[in-house]
């Protein structure tokens, strides 16, 4: 999976973007969120930036993924605006340059739209392998109804697979957006 979306020329990833945006801006999950999380594409993820200049101009409040350093293996979210600088992260992922103070838990967050490798139809997701998300999304795993946030997993269409079969750490999304669908998984 990859290195197929690795393979997409510019004009396929820009396409793919601008479809993701459409079809995101357009759910309901996405309408009724207020504070939502993002992230910036590495390794041919499709690029939610084109969702997030909707963000912006719909007065949301944008919020992208951080280390942590006192907690190198949870995940804060820093707000973000359209004059944000940035600085590469250990993994040389840029991530806003804001004071810590700023960052807010995931708890804090409406909808996280969520990378992922591969994903199947009832909402498992195959990461990268760091388990940054499933660490820090934990608590949910534990709550009888899934009100805040939402997560929302964002992929290619040929990113889909028939099915994965979850570790005990993972947590299901409620549903993935591609450049071509909308799956909800509740």
């Amino acid at each position: 999976m990859r290195t197929l979306r690795k393979a997409l020329r510019p004009a396929q990833q820009a396409r793919a973007a601008a479809n993701l945006a459409g079809r995101v801006a357009a759910s309901p999950m996405f309408r009724s969120a207020r504070r939502v999380a993002c992230y910036i594409p590495n390794d041919g993820e499709i690029d939610p930036r084109p969702l997030m200049q909707r963000m912006w101009r719909m007065r949301k409040l944008c919020y992208l993924p951080v280390l942590s350093h006192l907690l190198y293996d949870r995940l804060w979210f820093a707000p973000v605006t359209p004059s944000s600088t940035f600085s590469p992260n250990r993994y040389g992922i840029p991530e806003p340059v804001t004071a810590p103070r700023t960052w807010v838990r995931a708890q804090e967050l409406d909808l996280i739209l969520v990378p992922l490798v591969g994903f199947d139809l009832k909402g498992n997701r195959l990461g990268m392998g760091g388990g940054f998300y499933d660490r820090s999304l934990a608590f949910l795993r534990n709550r009888r109804s899934w009100n805040h946030p939402k997560l929302l997993g964002l992929a290619h269409d040929f990113q889909k697979l028939d099915a994965l079969v979850p570790s005990p750490w993972d947590v299901p999304l409620q549903g993935i957006a591609t450049d071509c669908a909308l799956y909800l998984t509740v």
